[in-house]
């Protein structure tokens, strides 16, 4: 919001809510077309682009893959600062405040066997925890903004209307904050009942609630501290036991949305293992993984985040990149193709344009954001 200024940021986190919403619905609408319980982007893939179906089922693992690393980034970022709070006399160990312990000891404990778990609805107890954290980093916004000791920031540094290239950098961001189009094909295989309107009902909660959420931390949290806010807001604010507190809930949060991102890379990088082999090929509905297959990718997902999380600490920039390479795609790019392929034979109405304007949205986005990223990365 801080790119773009208070009234553009508030519209344009509304635009990336319907066009994600709108991605959600194409992608549903196309999983109907599949056999029985078995839609994934590999099925859907077969019905429109077979020959391109190992590259949409890679960018989906690179992008659920980017997503996890950013989730041990955050508790290596929090956790330091939550000791703290908690036990002034704790930043005299090294240990303890060194954020690549706190990763190890989470990713050991907590994150590798919820990561295991083969269904997705074994998840959501862990993510009502998880929701509840994310209502608790909502209350030390409001509180702090609200509270009596509140500071404003310093004058002109909160603008109503502000542009500049910057913007095409943070974009990716926006579009990141609405991206679950990976686990889609998951609720739709899971839920009793699967009709389109009972998912057009779960699309509209979902995105609803989170867009109302990101506006409220949105607003306040640039309100706050104005257009030098950083990119992790919840470290910003003046440590207490209350702030540590919401910081303790951000790290559960992410530990418990980490497998969230694990499954759908796991089953998309099972499609692209299994895509060297003939038989699997020609399959519309590839057979599941064995159970050592299956613990050899989980393994390597776990291993291969862990080692990139301990060696990069820029948070932002995680979310750049994967906003503006995975996310765009699954969330923009190819629902949008596949409906209008799935429908190409049918008159033109405003599902069919809507689909195409979807898809070369995506791409503008993915070739300008991912340009002015390269560009400062190269820069800095």
């Amino acid at each position: 919001m801080a790119s773009v200024g208070l009234i553009p940021g508030f519209f344009v986190i509304l635009f990336s809510a319907g066009a994600s919403g709108l991605g959600l619905y194409f992608l549903s609408n196309c999983a109907s077309h599949t056999n029985g319980r078995n839609a994934s982007f590999f099925a859907i893939s077969k019905l429109t682009w077979p020959n391109l179906a190992v590259l949409f089922d890679l960018a989906i693992a690179i992008k659920c893959f980017g997503v996890a690393i950013s989730y041990l980034i955050i508790i290596g970022d929090l956790m330091p600062q939550v000791v703290a709070a908690f036990a002034p006399d704790a930043q005299q160990s090294a240990v303890l405040m060194d954020r690549r312990f706190w990763i190890t000891l989470f990713m050991a404990t907590a994150v590798l066997p919820l990561s295991f778990l083969r269904k997705l609805d074994s998840l959501k107890y862990t993510s009502v925890v998880a929701l509840i954290a994310v209502l608790y980093l909502c209350a030390i916004v409001i509180e702090h903004y609200f509270g009596k000791d509140f500071t404003p920031p310093p004058e002109g540094s909160v603008e109503l209307v502000h542009f500049s290239f910057k913007f095409f950098r943070h974009l990716p961001v926006f579009v990141f904050a609405f991206t679950c189009h990976q686990n889609i094909f998951s609720v739709y295989n899971e839920l009793k009942d699967n009709s389109q309107k009972v998912i057009n009902k779960t699309i509209g909660i979902s995105i609803g609630s989170a867009a109302f959420i990101y506006e409220i931390i949105a607003i306040l949290g640039y309100l706050s501290f104005g257009k030098d806010v950083s990119g992790n807001v919840i470290s910003e604010y003046r440590q207490s036991l209350f702030v540590a507190g919401g910081q303790m809930a951000i790290v559960i949060l992410v530990i418990f949305s980490y497998p969230l991102q694990a499954h759908p890379c796991r089953a998309s990088l099972d499609k692209v293992l299994a895509w060297r082999s003939p038989e699997v090929r020609g399959l519309k509905v590839p057979p599941l993984p064995s159970p050592f297959k299956y613990f050899a990718m989980t393994t390597a997902i776990l291993v291969s985040s862990y080692l990139v999380a301990i060696t990069v600490s820029k948070l932002d920039l995680v979310f750049a990149f994967v906003g503006s390479t995975g996310s765009t795609t699954i969330s923009f790019i190819l629902p949008g193709l596949f409906y209008f392929k799935i429908h190409e034979n049918d008159p033109w109405n405003t599902g069919k344009i809507a689909s195409l304007a979807l898809a070369i949205y995506g791409i503008l986005v993915m070739v300008v954001c991912l340009t002015f990223n390269v560009l400062n990365l190269l820069k800095n």
